[in-house]
């Protein structure tokens, strides 16, 4: 199973800061609270974002699945009007201009989070290695698992360019009188499917809320601010021991180093609408070039 970009736009969408959250943080929340929210608001945004499901082409796969079972029956007869049908299905879908190459039939979306700091990272993999020395690789396997904090959307889509054909040419082989061939080509045709997952690191989800809830209270909890602002450098902390890396031209370093002139001028002055503003698009462009690299 690939982990790749599935859509700029739904990334982008993910990522985003509360603006579009379902929940906002109060502005007494505790840092662990912003974080809870942000994994809530990112799960039901993933189930949200999930793609709306084709039904005549999961009506067609049915009917393709009925024309196999016909075949085994040696009932070519049967067969043929499952597969008719099945063409029919389809013929709905491709006469819709906007019809993707991917069909979207299914999709799943699973949540695996790291519960700790980046030192407990660091522990993990320093242990991994020594494992890997001794040549414990099962032992090490099972400390590696945990090592990921994510949202993954898998969506399962049918191949529109190769499927019609396919049934096309298992009904031309029924009247062909050549059950077998049909069976041969609609068992391909029915295990051929595109396996795509977008991934979503937790981390940067929580960094970017931390972010946000900071700016709104920035003007009248300087302390709070600051312990978000703190918060979403120890989450990035995180996000970077886990090996969520970017081609950005902003590095880990200099999310930090950002973060801290936020810090500075929140605690002096207090004019930090800019930088606030400037920290956040930083970190947006940074998360769009990690989905990027999933390809």
């Amino acid at each position: 199973m690939k982990k790749v970009l599935l859509s700029a736009i739904a990334a982008s969408l993910l990522l985003s800061t509360g603006a579009i959250a379902k929940t906002e943080a109060a502005k007494d929340a505790t840092v662990k609270e912003v974080n809870h929210i942000a994994i809530k608001n990112a799960k039901e945004d993933a189930n949200g974002k999930q793609p709306k499901l084709a039904q005549d082409a999961i009506a067609s796969l049915k009917l393709a699945q009925h024309a196999v079972i016909a075949l085994e029956h040696k009932d070519s007869k049967t067969a043929k009007e499952a597969l008719e049908k099945a063409i029919g299905k389809l013929e709905v879908v491709l006469a819709d201009k906007e019809a993707p190459k991917l069909l979207p039939i299914d999709s799943v979306v699973k949540v695996q989070e790291f519960v700790g700091s980046a030192k407990d990272v660091e522990n993990a993999v320093k242990q991994v290695k020594e494992l890997l020395d001794d040549g414990k690789v099962q032992e090490a396997r099972t400390l590696m698992q945990p090592l990921a904090s994510e949202i993954d959307i898998t969506v399962v889509s049918l191949p529109l360019a190769s499927y019609p054909d396919a049934l096309k040419l298992a009904a031309k082989y029924i009247d062909d009188n050549k059950p077998e061939k049909a069976k041969e080509i609609l068992y391909v045709a029915l295990s051929t499917f595109t396996e795509v997952t977008q991934v979503v690191p937790i981390p940067l989800l929580e960094s970017t809320d931390l972010i946000a809830a900071a700016s709104r209270v920035a003007k009248t909890d300087k302390e709070r601010a600051v312990k978000y602002l703190e918060g979403a450098s120890d989450a990035l902390d995180v996000a970077e021991k886990l090996g969520y890396v970017s081609k950005s031209a902003t590095t880990y370093k200099m999310l930090h180093e950002e973060i801290k002139k936020v810090e500075k001028e929140v605690k002096g002055k207090n004019e930090a609408e800019k930088l606030f503003e400037d920290l956040g698009k930083k970190l947006k462009e940074f998360k769009e070039k990690i989905f990027s690299e999933k390809k």
